[in-house]
C-alpha cells in the first residue's frame, strides 16, 4: 500500500488527505521566508549600528541593502501569511467555530504585528537620505520588537494546539469561561516561543552569510563582503549553542507534557525503562524497529538524566489515540535530521570561535566557507524538520486530546481540494520564482552602481555612504532615470 495512505486513519473522510497535504505545502512554502521576516531586522540594525558608530560606509552600505531584501521578503511573506490566514478557515471550519474564541486572540495579535512592521519597514526604507542618521537608526529600532511581536502571536496559538488549556466545556463539550491569559500562556509556549526565535536568528544569520561565504569563494575577498559575512555568521554563531540547550529543553518539555508525541519522535514502542535510542530506523505497525543504529540506554538518559528513566510507548494509548507508525517514522527522521544539522552547525561555530579567540580573525580555510555557504540551506532545513517534528507528532489531535483533525476538516469535496491544492503549486512557483528574479536583479544592479560609483573598481564598494548627495558617476555608463542602479543602493527601495 501507498506510503501517504498509511497517514490516514481507515475510515478518515476522503477530504482529510487534500486538506493536509495543502495546509503541509503552504505553511512548509511560507516558514522559508519567517526566519528573514522574523531576524533580519535585528542583523540589520546591529549592521546599522556598527556603521553610525564607526562612521564605516561599507556597514551602512550593506544595512541599507539588507533593508531593501528584507521589504521584498516582507511583501512575498505578506502574500503567503493571507493564504494561511484564509486557509484555518476554509480547510479547517471546525478547529476555528468551535475553538476560534479560545485561540484566536494569537491569529489577533500577529495581524497587529504584521500592520505595524509594515508601516516601519516603509519608514525605515524611506529614511535612507532623508533623515538624520541617529533619527533614522532610532525609528528602526521597533523593527525586531515587531517582528517578536508576530511570533508571539503565532506560537501562542501553535502552543496552545499542543497543550490546550484556559477554558472550560459545557454540557454539549463546547469551549466556556476562556481565560485568555492562560490560553496564551500554556505550558508549551515558553519553551516553544525562545526555542523558535533563537532558529529564526541562528537561520537568518546564516542564510546572509552563506551569500558572502560564496563571495569569498568566488575571489571577492574586499572589506564588503568579510564585513557582510562576519556580522551575521557571528550572531549565528552565538546563537547556535543557546539553540542547543534551548532545544534539550523543549524535548524535555515534550517528554512531560506530550509523551505520546515524544515516543512518535524517538519511536518508543513499549513502555519501559532503560530504553535504547535508535538513530533513524524505521517503525513497524507491530512495534519493531528496522534501520538505524541503536545505542542502548540512551533514549532514557537524554529523557531523565538517569537510565531507570521510564520513557511512555506509542502502545500505551489506543491506536485512534496516536500517531500511526508511518507517522512516528516521518516526526522521528524529521527530528533527527533537526538535531544532526544542529550538531554540524555546532561544530561550526566552535569552529568559527577558537579560530577568532585564538587569532582575532576569521578562519581562512576554503572548507570553512565551504561549510559556511552550506549552513544557510542546512538551517532551513532543520527549521522545515522541527516543524515537521510538531505538526506530525501530533497527530491525530488538530488540539491535543480535544479535537481530531478529522473532525475540523472541511466538507468540500476532495476532488475540488486536489484542483486547489495543483492551483496553489503553480501559484506559489510563479510568487517564489518572481522573489529569486527580484534578489537577483538588485544583486545586478548592486555591482553595476559598485563598479560605476565615482569612477571605482569593483572591490570598492565600501566607499559610498548611504547618507548625504547621491555621488555622480560617468554620464556615459549610467543606467536610465528609471533603474535606480547608478547608486550604491539600487532597489533600495527608498
Amino acid at each position: 500500500m501507498h506510503t501517504t495512505l498509511h497517514l490516514l486513519a481507515a475510515d478518515a473522510p476522503a477530504q482529510l488527505l487534500p486538506a493536509r497535504e495543502l495546509m503541509a505545502f503552504t505553511l512548509a512554502s511560507h516558514i522559508i521566508l519567517v526566519p528573514m521576516g522574523v531576524a533580519l531586522p535585528l542583523i540589520t540594525l546591529v549592521m546599522h549600528y556598527i556603521g553610525l558608530r564607526k562612521n564605516d560606509a561599507t556597514a551602512l552600505l550593506l544595512a541599507r541593502r539588507w533593508s531593501a531584501v528584507m521589504a521584498v521578503q516582507f511583501a512575498i511573506g505578506v502574500v503567503t501569511g493571507t493564504v494561511l490566514s484564509f486557509e484555518f478557515g476554509l480547510l479547517w471550519p471546525g478547529l476555528m467555530g468551535k475553538w476560534g474564541d479560545v485561540f484566536g486572540i494569537g491569529f489577533g495579535v500577529e495581524a497587529w504585528a504584521f500592520f505595524l512592521e509594515a508601516v516601519l519597514i516603509a519608514i525605515y526604507l524611506y529614511g535612507w537620505r532623508r533623515l538624520k542618521p541617529r533619527t533614522h537608526f532610532l525609528l528602526g529600532l521597533p523593527l525586531p520588537a515587531t517582528a517578536l511581536l508576530g511570533a508571539f502571536g503565532i506560537l501562542a496559538a501553535n502552543s496552545w494546539m499542543n497543550t490546550p488549556q484556559g477554558f472550560s466545556l459545557d454540557s454539549q463539550g463546547n469551549p466556556v469561561d476562556v481565560n485568555v491569559w492562560k490560553a496564551i500562556f500554556t505550558p508549551m509556549f515558553g519553551p516553544q516561543y525562545w526555542h523558535f526565535v533563537v532558529a529564526m536568528l541562528l537561520t537568518a544569520g546564516y542564510v546572509v552569510a552563506g551569500v558572502y561565504a560564496v563571495g569569498w569563494l568566488r575571489g571577492r575577498r574586499d572589506r564588503y563582503h568579510r564585513l557582510g559575512f562576519a556580522v551575521p555568521f557571528t550572531l549565528a554563531a552565538v546563537a547556535t549553542p543557546v539553540q542547543f540547550m534551548l532545544g534539550d529543553s523543549i524535548a524535555r518539555q515534550v517528554f512531560q507534557k506530550q509523551p505520546v508525541k515524544f515516543a512518535a519522535m524517538e519511536i518508543v514502542w513499549e513502555t519501559d525503562t532503560h530504553v535504547p535510542e535508535y538513530l533513524f530506523g524505521r517503525l513497524h505497525p507491530d512495534g519493531t524497529v528496522s534501520g538505524g543504529i541503536k545505542i542502548p540506554q540512551l533514549d532514557s538518559i537524554l529523557a531523565g538524566f538517569s537510565t531507570d528513566t521510564k520513557v511512555t510507548g506509542l502502545a500505551s494509548v489506543p491506536a485512534s489515540d496516536r500517531p500511526n507508525a508511518t507517522q512516528a517514522t516521518i516526526a522521528h527522521w524529521a527530528f533527527d535530521i533537526m538535531v544532526g544539522i544542529g550538531s554540524v552547525l555546532l561544530l561550526l561555530a566552535l569552529w568559527y570561535g577558537l579560530v577568532w579567540l585564538r587569532h582575532r580573525r576569521p578562519p581562512g580555510s576554503k572548507w570553512f566557507y565551504g561549510s559556511a555557504a552550506c549552513a544557510g540551506v542546512a538551517s532551513v532545513v532543520a527549521v522545515e524538520c522541527g516543524w515537521i517534528t510538531t505538526e506530525v507528532g501530533r497527530q491525530p489531535w488538530i488540539v491535543y486530546q480535544n479535537m481530531r483533525v478529522a473532525e475540523a476538516v472541511t466538507s468540500t469535496r476532495s476532488t475540488t481540494l486536489w484542483i486547489m491544492f495543483g492551483l496553489v503549486i503553480v501559484v506559489y512557483v510563479f510568487i517564489f520564482g518572481a522573489f529569486l528574479t527580484v534578489l537577483l536583479k538588485m544583486r545586478d544592479r548592486w555591482r553595476l552602481a559598485d563598479a560605476l560609483t565615482d569612477g571605482r573598481p569593483v572591490d570598492a564598494p565600501e566607499a559610498v555612504t548611504p547618507y548625504g548627495p547621491r555621488p555622480a558617476v560617468p554620464a556615459g555608463d549610467a543606467p536610465s532615470s528609471g533603474d535606480g542602479g547608478s547608486t550604491p543602493s539600487g532597489g533600495g527601495g527608498a
